[in-house]
């Protein structure tokens, strides 16, 4: 069996574990990194650890498709000769990574779960994956995801489908689910993922792990840009990590951020350790005022209380022109698939999931046919984007719901398309942080009366990365982590 195939078994460890200290896989990337260049374990331990846990809960989950045994031991085998020279490793050095799979990374096609593309080996890494390279990082597997990622669901006809770690008869969210639940289950420390509809956050929501949607235009493209792309893509879609500590997803940003020469919309900003401006939080504990389920109620007052413990004033308010953002999201994404799925649109057919949740979605939205409709929509981003600007100058922090409700069960979202237009709702502050291109944290927030992990999201204002972690920071202190989590 090679390393292209799925689920390669692991070999035994390097060395037997300390039965006085916790498996390596259960550590977080910061704490795997300290312990690897003090001496305190081997990279190659690290990683064989990793490899016997994806060996032990991938065949129950599905979430790496992929899996780089062979390199990520020779990367390991690296890094140990390396400190034993004395030379200096990285911050992330023997940490394992999962990369989303239509994130460029030359060892494996980047798929995008796409049948069409399972040979469409990329010719260079992206750029933040390289420099997760450089910080000593490896990449162990590859994570799932919808075909294009098109679903709020982890399935496609290439790989299968993932499975929700907590309850496999509910979807792990998308797109980046493969990663959110390899991080969960502790086959992977970090994940790299991106979102253009929230899917970072309401995988890891789903997950109960922590994920960081940076601000548009902080982490450079996952791929060479060769070919147009449309200006959804461009205004909503960004690159970001997924850890099971907040510190981790800080670390890993740190690292992934700033211009590459290569990116003409990725520009270099500070990134602080600190924040110690305003630290007013507006709770909006019921978006629009259309329903939220009380176990998420629940889970946003347990925030709000852990943000004012440590200090922050809280007070309840909604930004403005929410319905706009939410809106606007839905008709400008769906227009630009409609385009993509007129015929010479695509090169090859997606699968019927996708396409199906795809035609149910456009039956149900009003899509921009005019250029004067659409212009006029991208025209009032700039309206919308400048209220919350000012909202945010006053209230930093922007606390709410991931999705209004608990994940659904599988097959929901395929249901028809009143379906859709449902999710939709659930998802409104979720894709409105999209349409704005806004910073965003999603934190775990304890477990429901089901057992089911509940969590929140912490909105930053443009470029304010830094004071989303330090809220979602605080959030973690109070109300602790979930994971790693064994399948069920």
């Amino acid at each position: 069996m090679t390393e292209s195939q799925l689920r390669q078994p692991a070999s035994a460890p390097a060395s037997a574990p300390d039965p006085g200290q916790p498996e390596p896989w259960r550590l977080g990337a910061r704490e795997l990194a300290r312990r690897v260049r003090s001496g305190e374990l081997t990279a190659v331990a690290v990683i064989e650890a990793h490899l016997a846990r994806i060996d032990a809960v991938n065949p129950a989950v599905g979430a790496a498709t992929v899996v780089f045994a062979d390199r990520a031991r020779e990367l390991a085998a690296a890094i140990d000769a390396r400190i034993a020279a004395g030379e200096e490793v990285g911050p992330l050095a023997g940490v394992p990574i999962s990369v989303k799979e239509n994130i460029d990374l030359t060892w494996s096609a980047s798929t995008q779960g796409w049948t069409f593309l399972a040979g469409a080996v990329p010719p260079e890494n992206a750029t933040f994956v390289d420099r997760l390279l450089a910080a000593g990082a490896i990449p162990i597997a590859r994570g799932n995801m919808p075909d294009f990622g098109l679903r709020w669901d982890t399935v496609n006809d290439l790989f299968g489908r993932t499975n929700n770690p907590w309850d496999p008869e509910r979807v792990p969210g998308g797109s980046s689910g493969g990663d959110a639940v390899a991080v969960a289950t502790g086959m992977a420390a970090i994940g790299l993922g991106n979102d253009y509809g929230g899917s970072l956050r309401l995988p890891a929501y789903a997950a109960g792990v922590c994920a960081l949607r940076p601000s548009a235009g902080r982490v450079p493209a996952p791929s060479l840009v060769v070919e147009p792309l449309p200006l959804s893509l461009q205004m909503f879609a960004v690159n970001g990590p997924i850890a099971r500590h907040v510190d981790d997803l800080d670390l890993a940003f740190s690292l992934m951020h700033g211009a590459d020469g290569r990116d003409p919309l990725v520009v270099t900003v500070p990134h602080p350790s600190t924040y110690e401006g305003v630290r007013r939080v507006a709770v909006v504990r019921d978006p629009l005022g259309w329903g939220v389920e009380p176990q998420v109620a629940e889970a946003i007052e347990r925030a709000a209380s852990a943000l004012a413990a440590a200090g922050w004033e809280v007070v309840d308010a909604e930004p403005p022109m929410l319905e706009d953002a939410a809106v606007m999201w839905r008709q400008l994404s769906v227009t630009e698939m409609v385009g993509a799925f007129r015929p010479g649109g695509l090169p090859a057919p997606l699968s019927d999931g996708a396409t199906r949740y795809f035609l149910d979605n456009a039956s149900e939205t009003h899509v921009l046919e005019s250029g004067d409709e659409y212009g006029g929509a991208w025209a009032q981003r700039v309206v919308v984007a400048a209220a919350w600007a000012r909202f945010q100058s006053e209230h930093p922090i922007v606390l709410g719901p991931v999705s209004t409700r608990r994940m659904p069960r599988i097959g929901v979202d395929l249901s028809g398309p009143a379906a859709t237009t449902e999710l939709w709702r659930d998802h409104r502050l979720l894709v409105a942080v999209n349409f704005l291109g806004l910073p965003s944290v999603a934190v775990p927030t304890g477990l429901d009366d089901e057992g089911l992990p509940t969590g929140v999201q912490l909105i930053g204002p443009a470029n304010g990365d830094h004071i989303a972690l330090a809220a979602a920071r605080d959030v973690e202190a109070a109300l602790g982590t979930l994971t790693p989590v064994d399948p069920r």
